[in-house]
């Protein structure tokens, strides 16, 4: 099981996720999300830290600024979590891989998600929410039991340390990474390596 610990603002924190050898850091570049990453880290620190997969997290960005962005940067990947067309993920997967955000309700959202299967190259799963970003709530797993593509997925949406034996009695057979934030948190934006540390642990067992 991979992991993805999203919302990093500092670089310490990005050190420390090397070091515990998480595989991959969330940057989000949404400037109204107080983890918004643009005037928190220096675009060459995050460009020369190595051996982390980096994705920039975006919200109905204009793909010249996704793709600028990314090589100021240094992405691995962009995780595109509005509404964005099929085109618009075409257009930004020339450059970089796409992840592509579906936000999941009372009903099958993955659904919605067939048409992208060929401009992307994972798809998200989070909690649907009025406003873009983290809400710390889960949505029903089990909605994506008929889940049926190719397609791996990251599972989001308020997971948290207590999470661990319930994620062991769920499995999917295209969960590709789990994404955790708001619940690894000291504050927007400053995370609980211990908590991260203890859950990574967990997860990799």
């Amino acid at each position: 099981m991979n992991l993805k610990v999203c919302g990093i603002t500092r670089q310490a924190d990005l050190d420390a996720l090397v070091q515990l050898g998480v595989d991959y850091a969330g940057f989000i570049f949404y400037n109204r999300s107080p983890r918004f990453a643009g005037n928190k880290l220096a675009g060459r620190s995050v460009r020369e830290t190595k051996n982390i997969a980096k994705v920039g997290v975006f919200v109905n960005a204009d793909p010249a600024q996704v793709v600028q962005t990314v090589k100021d940067y240094g992405l691995d990947l962009v995780q595109l979590h509005g509404e964005e067309s099929t085109a618009v993920c075409e257009q930004i997967r020339v450059t970089v891989p796409v992840i592509k955000v579906f936000h999941v309700g009372s009903t099958e959202a993955h659904l919605q998600a067939a048409p992208f299967m060929a401009v992307s190259d994972y798809f998200l799963f989070d909690t649907a929410a009025k406003e873009y970003g983290g809400t710390g709530r889960q949505f029903d797993w089990e909605l994506l039991n008929s889940y049926a593509l190719e397609q791996p997925f990251f599972l989001s949406g308020g997971i948290g340390p207590a999470d661990v034996d319930a994620l062991a009695r769920w499995r999917h057979r295209s969960l590709f990474a789990l994404d955790v934030n708001s619940r690894f948190e000291i504050s927007p934006g400053i995370k609980d390596m211990d908590k991260v540390a203890g859950f990574l642990q967990s997860i990799k067992k």
